[in-house]
């Protein structure tokens, strides 16, 4: 079945836009959306194949234990969109035992999104897959043929941390009016734990995070003709205790000046542009969260360790 495309992505003016704001001001920050071009979607695929990040297996393992579990508290036959779909590899997990009516793969990378949703529907040939790409963190609508229900959202990996608590709780609240009174939310939640682990999590041994982070770079040369001495950068990625979140930077190795638009932009050593939080969750704080954003949890499914939660969220 061919896939029903949907073109809300972001104009290049924005990603632009974003990040001469972001470099201008201090400290100096780029939202972590813009990670994912084509180049960079791949480069997370990679991530999560690294044996340090935990997350990605984690949270496989929870799906191919609990799959019959979560259908049936979630039901069959829904429209099931899926934000962040990325390669659509985890729904795969799942979609066997939903048997969804509608497929709905969201994600900000255009290409990769067509490539992981046009496999999808070969796939599964019964299923009715669409692909929207669009930047859910400030715009959360479904195409009009999609929209005759009930939806349930899928939220996987560990994105709902990429955002602050209050810019958690305004996406949640996005998700809450697109399903209604009584809609499911199935999320992945990254849970605290032991500060080595995430610290090796974020700065594995084969360097795969360190190009992702520094792939935002390249894709500034690559789009906005900047000038950027990529080489002249470095990742960094550490836990910040007092804000329970894993930081990524990328740190000025040298004294150097780099021109976007006209705009010079310059750098002393040590200087750094915040790239990434990914906050950690206790179950309580996280339950605390999904209220403030009128969602109760009605059932929690985690590893054994205790390292990763699926939750599954009803709106109220």
């Amino acid at each position: 079945m061919e896939v029903r495309f949907y073109d809300y992505s972001p104009r290049s003016a924005d990603f632009k836009h974003d990040v001469l704001a972001g470099l201008a001001k201090r400290p100096r920050a780029i939202p972590p959306k813009y990670f994912y071009d084509r180049a960079g979607s791949e480069l997370f695929d990679k991530i999560c194949e690294q044996p340090e990040y935990y997350p990605a297996q984690t949270e496989i393992g929870i799906y191919r234990q609990h799959a019959a579990a979560i259908a049936r508290h979630i039901g069959r036959r829904c429209v099931l969109v899926e934000l962040g779909s990325g390669a659509s590899e985890k729904i795969r997990l799942l979609l066997e035992s939903l048997r969804p009516r509608q497929y709905l793969g969201v994600d900000i990378s255009k290409a990769f999104l067509l490539e992981a949703t046009n496999n999808l529907a070969a796939d599964y040939p019964w299923l009715e897959v669409h692909a929207v790409c669009a930047d859910f963190s400030s715009q959360l609508t479904l195409p009009p043929r999609c929209a005759d229900g009930p939806v349930v959202a899928f939220y996987p990996g560990s994105s709902i941390g990429n955002f602050e608590p209050e810019q958690a709780k305004a996406l949640i609240r996005r998700v809450r009016r697109l399903l209604g009174k009584g809609g499911k939310f199935l999320i992945g939640v990254d849970l605290e734990k032991d500060h080595d682990i995430l610290r090796r999590a974020y700065n594995d041994e084969a360097g795969v995070t360190a190009a992702f982070n520094l792939n935002l770079l390249n894709r500034m040369n690559a789009e906005l003709g900047a000038n950027i001495n990529v080489d002249q950068f470095e990742h960094e990625a550490f836990y910040n205790e007092a804000a329970g979140r894993v930081e990524m930077h990328l740190v000025s190795m040298a004294r150097q000046r780099f021109q976007i638009d006209a705009r010079e932009f310059s750098f002393s050593p040590g200087e750094r542009i915040h790239t990434e939080n990914s906050h950690k969750y206790s179950l309580p704080g996280f339950a605390q969260l999904a209220r403030c954003a009128d969602f109760a949890v009605d059932k929690v499914w985690t590893d054994e360790k205790k390292f990763f939660s699926v939750q599954l969220l009803t709106a109220v």
